[in-house]
Order: structure tokens, then C-alpha cells, then sequence
């Protein structure tokens, strides 16, 4: 999901948690009534078994009923979301309650029969719906012998029963009436959770999107001397007749910036692709300085597909150029070495340089420098490490301290 759809769209919980929470209340209904239906033993285990299961799952297809009519009101507030709760759950649970009757109506008139047989008595029904109970003689031992009558008769009348089934709905849908607002409750938590997961998601993308812009700000930071010197360089080898070895330096000039230029500048790459591109640029270079320029590589191949932040050498190896090789009077050999040291991979950038005066940047505090340590922060945080300064044959030398990341990559050979 892009930025702009969590910015269009409002936050709403997921239909499979939904439908998992529903089933969640209605399950845990379910094993709950069933427990108490064996420890009361009313009889009719197996019958009542898939008619608790009917009435199960018609509580559970209402409630996602009442979902559907509670997810109208997601956008508006707590204190709005939390009355249309209250009134909508009345009516629904109303609704279950008379499923539930319905499902176990044809039941009743058997269960109390039987719960009157247990008793000794007898029920039957007569023409006009009323239930006659037969008490027998036996079950009235306080009157004389010779005043018992044979038995007694208790009429229940119809008008009686069905004020007992609203009794019974009316109790029912108290009861789901405060299951479904602890339903509801839980779901007013999930919309809650949601938002602030929306939230945290935006925020973070905007955060990912000012970490993008300030890498690739930094990856295209290269030297514009390099570009300015490089054209004076070509413009020499022309006005000399070197027609050749300047087509030569134009295909390197383009092989260059075509491949540093081709990757998402917040990606990382192969090390081989990183150190290819490094000697295009010391190619190109070496025409400036034929004969001060000499270029080094001690890269082992296992750790040639290591991964690690595009032309992250570039910055590095730029200042080699112009503070070591521009300024001094010899040769002055420029490495480039990686190596692994306690499961994270040292880069190292070199040079035996020295200037003819004090030109080169206090450790630290190079622009180049000062770029690679944004980037590596940017990347990595903590995890990365930059250390610089003088080397022991007098010359300068910087080590990138990285996570060893090891992928599969596709290797480009230089031009």
C-alpha cells in the first residue's frame, strides 16, 4: 500500500480478524453452554448438541450483521462510535434471542414434560393449548385417606405459556445483550490498534522517504572537479592529435556515469560492481596523472558479492586523487582492500601520497569524508563504523567498518 492510499483511506479492521474475532465470542458461547447443558442433564444431549450449534451459528452471522452497520461509523468519534454501539446492539440482540427460540420452541414442551415426569407427574395438552399436569393422589399427603381425590389436575394455559416465551426472549436478549458489547468493545480496540498501526506506518513511510532523499542526495555529491577536469583532460588529448586514446577516455567517461548513475541511489550492490566502477573512475583519473597515478585492488573473491551502499568508495577515493596524487611529486599508489574481520567486512581506501605541503583535510572533517559517515549513518546507524587517518609509510588511509551482507548479484566486468 502506497503513501497515498493510507492518507485517502480510513483505517478499518481487517475482514479476517473480524470474522476470527465473531468466531472467537460465539465458540467460546458455544463450549460454555454445551458444559453447563451436561452438568445440568436436562436429556436430549444429542438433540440439543446441533440445535446449540444452529443457534450458535446464527448469533455469529447476526453479529456480523451488526459489523456491518458498526463499521459505518469507523471515521466518526470515540463517544459516537461507543452510543451507536449501545443502541444498535439492543435490537440484534433481540434478534438472537428470538433465533435462539426458535431454534429449541419445538423442545420446550418436552423438556418440562420430562422434568415433570421425573417428578411422577403427567402432562398432556388439551384442544384449546392449554397444558394439563396430572398430580397423583400419592403426591398430596396432607389431606385424610378418605378426602384424597384419585388425583389433582393443574391447568397451565396457553395465555400463560406465551407470556413465559417473551419472558424467556426477554431474558435471552439480556443476557446477549452484554455479550454483544463486550464483542463490541473488542472491536472498538482493534479499530483503535488499527489507527495508531495506520499512523506508525505513516509516519514511518515519511521518515523512509526523508532517509531516500538524503541518500541519494549524498550518493550524486561528486566532485563537479572531477567532471571539470576530465573535460580538460579530453580537450588536451584532442588539441595533441590523441584521437584515439580521447575516444577511448569518452567510452570510459559515459561507461562511468551510465553505471553510476543506473541504480537507486538507496540501494545497495555488489562489492565487485563497487570496485569496477572505482576503476573506471581511476582510469579516467590516470589520464590526468599517467605517471603519479597507480591504482591497487586486494579484493578477495569470497567476498566479492558481498552487498554494500552504492559508490560509497567514490568520496574516498576522490579525495586520494586530489590530496595525495594533485599534490604530490611521485607516484603515489592508491588501494582499495576489502577484507572480514569478526563476521563484518573492513573496506579500506589508501594511498602512500605525500603533498608537497599541508593539503590535505584534517581527519574527519573532509567534505568526502563527512558524506561516507551521513551515508553509513543513514544506512546502517550504529552498526557501521569509520576510522581515518595518517598511515604508518606516511601516506592517509580510511577503513568503512560494515555489516557483512552476502546475496546473490550480477557481475560487471569494467570497460
Amino acid at each position: 500500500m502506497t503513501r497515498s492510499q493510507i492518507d485517502e483511506e480510513p483505517a478499518r479492521v481487517p475482514l479476517r480478524t473480524v470474522v476470527l474475532s465473531i468466531a472467537g465470542l460465539w465458540l467460546t458461547y458455544f463450549l460454555l453452554t454445551t458444559l453447563r447443558g451436561e452438568l445440568v442433564d436436562l436429556g436430549f444431549s444429542q438433540e440439543t448438541l446441533w440445535r446449540r450449534a444452529l443457534a450458535t451459528l446464527a448469533g455469529a452471522v447476526i453479529t456480523l450483521g451488526l459489523w456491518s452497520i458498526l463499521r459505518l461509523f469507523d471515521t466518526r468519534g470515540m463517544w459516537v462510535k461507543i452510543v451507536a454501539a449501545l443502541f444498535v446492539s439492543l435490537p440484534v440482540a433481540v434478534l438472537i434471542a428470538q433465533a435462539n427460540q426458535l431454534v429449541f420452541a419445538s423442545m420446550e414442551e418436552r423438556v418440562f414434560a420430562r422434568t415433570v415426569e421425573q417428578r411422577g407427574f403427567t402432562v398432556r395438552k388439551d384442544q384449546s393449548g392449554d397444558l394439563l399436569v396430572d398430580i397423583p393422589a400419592a403426591a398430596m399427603p396432607d389431606l385424610p385417606p378418605q378426602e384424597q381425590p384419585p388425583q389433582d389436575v393443574v391447568t397451565v394455559q396457553a395465555e400463560r405459556l406465551q407470556e413465559s416465551y417473551w419472558n424467556q426472549i426477554t431474558e435471552v436478549a439480556y443476557g446477549r445483550y452484554f455479550m454483544l458489547l463486550a464483542w463490541c468493545a473488542l472491536y472498538l480496540a482493534l479499530l483503535t490498534g488499527e489507527k495508531a498501526r495506520r499512523a506508525e506506518r505513516r509516519e514511518q513511510q515519511a521518515l523512509n522517504a526523508a532517509k531516500a532523499s538524503e541518500l541519494r542526495s549524498l550518493r550524486y555529491q561528486v566532485n563537479p572537479h572531477f567532471l571539470f577536469n576530465t573535460l580538460n583532460s579530453l580537450s588536451a588529448l584532442v588539441l595533441t592529435g590523441k584521437t584515439a586514446a580521447a575516444e577511448r577516455m569518452i567510452q570510459t567517461i559515459s561507461t562511468f556515469y551510465r553505471r553510476s548513475l543506473a541504480d537507486d541511489p538507496t540501494s545497495d550492490v555488489p562489492l565487485h560492481d563497487e570496485i569496477a566502477l572505482q576503476k573506471l573512475y581511476l582510469d579516467i583519473e590516470g589520464v590526468r596523472f599517467p605517471l603519479r597515478l597507480v591504482a591497487r585492488y586486494d579484493i578477495p573473491d569470497d567476498l566479492a558479492d558481498c552487498r554494500v551502499p552504492g559508490m560509497i568508495l567514490q568520496p574516498l577515493v576522490e579525495n586520494s586523487v586530489r590530496h595525495a596524487v594533485a599534490t604530490s611529486l611521485g607516484q603515489v599508489t592508491i588501494t582499495l582492500a576489502a577484507r572480514e574481520e569478526y563476521g563484518r567486512l573492513v573496506l579500506t581506501v589508501a594511498d602512500d601520497g605525500h603533498p608537497a605541503d599541508d593539503a590535505r583535510a584534517p581527519p574527519g572533517h573532509g567534505i568526502g569524508l563527512g558524506n561516507v559517515r551521513e551515508r553509513l549513518a543513514a544506512r546502517f546507524g550504529d552498526e557501521a563504523a569509520v576510522v581515518s587517518g595518517p598511515s604508518d609509510d606516511g601516506g592517509y588511509a580510511t577503513q568503512l567498518r560494515l555489516p557483512l551482507m552476502r546475496g546473490p548479484a550480477r557481475r560487471e566486468a569494467a570497460e
